[in-house]
């Protein structure tokens, strides 16, 4: 089996890489395929991840690969990991918000706007590939703005198999999981455990957990609400969260306490990306190193928790059949009766050899459906204009955002924005 990797340079690759050696027993990969048009920073991180392969008996190997196409070519898993730009571009995007009075965010607001940009066509450019290179592949894109790349592709590549990864939703069972054992004591299996989450990627609201198939809500919220008050400086207000009943994800922020954070993010530098530039320089210091055969602990500091843990039982739940439910971003398809049907969600689905299932859930709160409704029309307005180059639908998606700019303001915003990056958006320049 082969499994390709768009984006092997990444920093995130040995992590991914690791995952897939703790699965070889029951994945049988034969070639992990490493791409990146990075050939420097590809050569690093590859030459690590071959080392850290051979260390472990090499169970598979490890082929580096700057070409798309070939890397892509007969693979049954291809997985987006991919940055267009790179990091100097998610600076850009940061700042980019902050330069017109805005929240300054790489995958929300503004920002996310800019990085959708950027990434939509690569991401379609994958999908063609897939298609007539590797038909039977699934796609599992992981790349940010993941709920929008996702919209892309299911819109403009609906005959690609496609699914997109997140690890909020992981990553917050993972920590109810831990609170679970520390009140009990007790070990607990997270394939026991399913997280009830529902909205869209980075705007998802937790509202239930099953433990061996029994409601724990009752238990977990409760005590989340007690040691919110206990903490000095809380992330949520204690009012928010009993008026919800549900614990946001942590991109919620943004939105219910918008000045609060533009004051934080008034104190830059640094920001997220400049402090995620010097971890990296640390990173590839360490991957360079001929004697390294183990993930640096610096890695933790990359951000990221349980990607590889979250990518490897996807693939390997697909592969084997194993019906597990995963938190996902899928095409709606009457999960959500009552929201339309050809939205992509975040929420959790059943995943098969037949692919990745919706699971039946209940709508969320007029609150809550405010707030995604109008980011949804920002999301489609934003894939047309990714994928045609078209102003206009630009135009109205930044007056769409409510992290957006004033009506006023908008066509300030979009000549910024296109202007800083021009080299990466030939669609609104007359090129491909």
């Amino acid at each position: 089996m082969k499994i390709t990797v768009i984006g092997g340079g990444s920093t995130y690759t040995p992590e991914l890489v690791n995952g897939f050696l703790e699965r070889a027993a029951t994945l049988p990969i034969t070639e992990l395929r490493l791409m990146d048009i990075d050939k420097e920073r590809l050569d690093i991180v590859g030459g690590f991840a071959q080392r850290m392969v051979k260390a472990k008996g090499e169970p598979f190997k490890v082929i580096l690969s700057t070409n798309q196409r070939e890397a892509i070519a007969g693979a049954s898993y291809v997985t987006t990991q991919l940055r267009v730009g790179m990091m100097p571009a998610r600076r850009g995007d940061e700042y980019l918000g902050l330069r017109h009075g805005l929240i300054g965010q790489e995958t929300t607001g503004v920002g996310g706007m800019a990085k959708a940009l950027r990434t939509i066509p690569v991401i379609l450019s994958i999908a063609k590939d897939i298609r007539e290179v590797a038909p039977n592949a699934l796609l599992a894109n992981f790349t940010n703005p993941a709920g929008l790349v996702t919209e892309a592709l299911c819109r403009y590549a609906p005959d690609i198999p496609a699914v997109g990864v997140c690890n909020v939703g992981i990553t917050a069972k993972m920590m109810i999981i831990d609170e679970l054992e520390k009140a009990t004591g007790n070990k607990i299996d997270p394939a026991r455990a399913n997280l009830n989450t529902l909205g869209l990627n980075h705007l998802t609201w937790h509202r239930g957990f099953t433990l061996d198939g029994e409601e724990m809500w009752p238990i977990i919220f409760p005590s989340f609400v007690e040691s919110l008050k206990k903490e000095t400086e809380p992330e949520w207000d204690l009012k928010t969260i009993e008026s919800l009943g549900m614990i946001p994800n942590y991109y919620l922020q943004y939105f219910y306490y918008t000045a609060h954070k533009f004051e934080e993010q008034k104190k830059w530098p640094p920001s997220r990306a400049e402090a995620v530039m010097e971890i990296e320089k640390d990173l590839l210091r360490d991957y360079a190193d001929p004697n390294l055969t183990e993930p640096p602990a610096e890695l933790m500091k990359r951000g990221g928790a349980y990607y590889s843990t979250l990518a490897t039982q996807l693939i390997n739940a697909h592969y084997n059949d194993l019906g597990q439910v995963h938190v996902v971003n899928v095409r709606n398809d009457g999960a959500v009766k009552e929201w339309p049907a050809d939205w992509v969600l975040e929420l959790p689905a059943l995943v098969d050899a037949d692919g990745i299932h919706p699971l039946p859930s209940t709508p969320l709160p007029a609150t809550c459906f405010g707030l995604i409704s109008q980011i949804k029309m920002y999301e489609l307005l934003t894939v047309e204009a990714a994928v045609h180059g078209d102003k206009n639908s630009m135009y109205q998606a930044l007056l769409t955002h409510p992290l957006g700019p004033s009506a006023d303001k908008v066509e300030a915003v979009m000549e910024d924005m296109l202007e800083t990056n021009k080299q990466w958006l030939p669609q609104f320049f007359g090129g491909a």
